[in-house]
């Protein structure tokens, strides 16, 4: 376990193992495969080596058998009229749509955003800081806003996710390739080991948030409220802007703008980028996917310490709007228990199994260019 991890806490392992064993019926699990076939640390207390990894290669471990997907034609439909009805969409708003109207769009682009990284990725999927009932509150309608599936199950799926990385469990495996990690994972059933190893995956601490279930239990009623008939309805009674330039800007645009954004930590940020701290993973560190998605595509960092609240090593706000939002949020006393990883473990993680791209840690690193220190310019010397 790391210096830093908190004590007491239960390994993720360890429920998976216990829940596996009391729905062992029902799934048809052995628990101790659980265990066994993850590829992934989820909380800190999976780490098995002091700088926050695990023992076993699993470089073997990560592939996905030949299979013939089972395509699911209602969404194949549903987001090819998705994505036609957002390419009109961005063409009505630089040719027809009211200033108001692009403004209302961005700024539900954002609160969906955080919605996602803030509330259902650190919060609630990786317990990385915690945050009382009115940021909860906000989370939970921002996430709804997003239109994601309940919190409660982006949770459920993204757990399973980081346990079982590029493998047939995961979700959105990487390993078939971009458009199936981005979108085509959506467009055909789920793996069957998905579900089986989703199963056996602890969810005690998302049941017992009150806001969270509440979210779970009216989605179906709350979710068109919020993403679709309220976003079309608030330029039309405000401002009086059509129906057309409502639905297709504020509505189909913006949620397919941020659905392809949350995507491309999928697909982008598993492909392209270097790999600093663990070089035998997909997911990689991707700057552009960084700004799009607040904060999200210093992948490869947030996979090997998928604890830090900051999801990357560097506070650079720039580049990471969802920390910033957290960290405000941590001052007014509405977020705490805010986790982060030391200077150390990192150092010895990059060290052990990162790529060489890591940047040098500042003057005097082992790494830092001969070149570069005799050139440097030192002004206001102590006098000898």
């Amino acid at each position: 376990m790391p210096p830093n991890a908190t004590a007491g806490g239960q390994a993720i392992t360890d429920s998976l193992i216990s829940a596996a064993a009391a729905a062992a019926a029902e799934s048809e699990q052995n628990p101790t495969k659980l265990q066994a076939d993850s590829t992934g640390v989820l909380f800190e207390q999976d780490a098995e080596t002091i700088d926050g990894g695990l023992v076993k290669d699993i470089i073997s471990m990560k592939k996905a058998d030949k299979r013939k997907l089972k395509l699911v034609w209602r969404n194949i439909i549903l987001f090819g009229y998705l994505h036609v009805a957002a390419v009109y969409g961005a063409w009505l708003m630089i040719t027809s749509a009211k200033w108001q109207t692009g403004l209302l769009a961005f700024g539900l682009y954002v609160a969906s955003g955080l919605g996602i990284t803030a509330g259902a990725h650190r919060l609630w999927a990786h317990r990385s800081y915690k945050a009382k009932w009115p940021l909860r509150l906000l989370l939970v309608i921002f996430n709804t806003i997003a239109f994601q599936d309940a919190a409660y199950h982006w949770a459920r799926d993204h757990r399973v996710h980081h346990k079982y990385s590029e493998t047939d469990a995961d979700p959105h495996n990487a390993t078939r390739g971009f458009f199936f990690s981005h979108i085509g994972w959506l467009l055909c059933k789920k793996h069957p080991e998905v579900k089986a190893k989703g199963k056996g995956v602890d969810l005690s601490d998302l049941r017992a948030d009150p806001i969270l279930m509440f979210q779970k239990k009216h989605y179906m009623i709350l979710m068109p409220l919020a993403c679709f008939i309220l976003p079309t309805l608030a330029p039309m009674y405000f401002w009086n802007e059509s129906l057309m330039n409502a639905w297709f800007v504020a509505t189909m645009f913006r949620w397919c703008f941020i659905l392809n954004v949350t995507w491309l930590v999928n697909s982008a940020a598993h492909k392209f980028g270097n790999r600093p701290y663990d070089k035998d993973i997909n997911p990689a560190q991707n700057v552009s996917v960084a700004v799009l998605a607040f904060g999200e595509g210093w992948h490869n960092y947030h996979h090997v310490f998928p604890w830090d609240y900051k999801t990357a090593e560097f506070g650079n706000y720039s580049l990471n709007l969802t920390t910033a939002f957290i960290d405000f949020f941590a001052r007014i006393g509405l977020a705490y228990d805010l986790k982060s990883v030391s200077v150390d473990i990192i150092k010895k993680r990059v060290k052990r199994t990162g790529d060489g791209s890591h940047a040098t840690w500042g003057w005097g690193d082992k790494d830092q260019p001969k070149e570069e220190m005799e050139d440097a310019l030192i002004t206001h010397k102590k006098s000898e």
